[in-house]
Formats: structure tokens, sequence, C-alpha cells
């Protein structure tokens, strides 16, 4: 199984729960594809470089999986069908970008 890093932009508009819901389905999604989630950020309301949707700002989380191929496929079928994810980006991790996650997160235990 190969491992991906997903990073997600959410609607601004959404409450808490609703962030936490949607994360949720797209965890849930992966793990019923026998997918596995590793690590995950919340980063929060952040502004972005240009306007989406003509919104300024969005929820931003970052998953990193272990996953089948076709899960990755359902995945993003899903996050293009969902009103609340307004960009996505999927990208599979190289044994250097998954040496980089790893002390990226040790870093922010430390912090």
């Amino acid at each position: 199984m190969n491992q991906y890093e997903t990073v997600f932009i959410m609607n601004p508009v959404l409450s808490e729960e609703q962030v936490r819901e949607t994360v949720d389905k797209f965890k849930g999604l992966l793990e019923a594809r026998d997918g596995k989630v590793l690590h995950e950020e919340d980063w929060g309301l952040r502004k972005l470089a240009y306007p989406i949707q003509h919104k300024r700002s969005g929820f931003y989380h970052l998953m990193e999986f272990q996953a089948p191929g076709e899960a990755i496929t359902a995945m993003e079928v899903e996050m293009k069908r969902d009103e609340r994810i307004m960009r996505f980006l999927t990208v599979k991790m190289d044994k250097h970008h998954v040496e980089f996650a790893k002390t990226r997160r040790k870093k922010l235990q430390k912090a």
C-alpha cells in the first residue's frame, strides 16, 4: 500500500461541528476502502492566496494515510461532489517525503 498526503480546504462558513463531520466523513471513506489514517493536522481558518468561489478564507486540513489506489479515486470523486470542499490536493509520498513528514511531526510534538 502506498502512502499519501491530502490537504483540503473547506468552506469558511462552516461551524466547528460541520468541519469535524466533513473530516470524519473522508476518514471513514478511506477506512471503508482498507485505508489507514496515520496522521492529521487541523490548520484552522486561513486566508487564501486568491479568492475561491468568492471566498477569501477557508478551513485547511491535512491528512496523511496509507491506502490502495482505488481508494484515492473514490475519495477524490466524493470531494468533488461535496459542497463543503473548495479545493484539495492529494500527493503520493516517496521515501524522502515520508522521512520529512516524520521529522515534522516530531517538531510539532515538542512545540
